[in-house]
């Protein structure tokens, strides 16, 4: 499994509206690749502007195979629908490991 980790600077007072339009606009359109296993959205609580997202993706190469222009197309209507500013601080990707339990 990979792991797309974004992290989000965003005015505290506009949080809720983002989360929503999030849910609506990107999770719905990523739930349509191959791949896309599910996503958690993180609020920190020593910091109200920060958000992070951790997207979780079956393989590298299902989540790399979706087209640059149709990332590019879901992000132009997030931004126009969104109608505020916000700020992706953080972009990683992590592969997640597991081991046998020794019990």
């Amino acid at each position: 499994m990979e792991i797309e980790l974004l992290k989000f600077k965003i005015a505290p007072e506009y949080r809720e509206q983002y989360i929503q339009r999030d849910a609506e606009i990107w999770t719905a359109a990523l739930a349509n690749y191959p791949g896309f296993i599910g996503k958690e959205l993180w609020i920190n609580p020593n910091d109200s502007t920060e958000l992070v997202m951790v997207i979780r993706w079956k393989t590298r190469k299902q989540w790399k195979s979706i087209p640059s222009e149709e990332i590019d197309a879901i992000t132009q209507r997030f931004d126009q629908e969104l109608g505020f500013s916000y700020e992706m601080v953080e972009s990683s990707e992590y592969q997640v490991r597991k081991f046998p339990h020794s019990d």
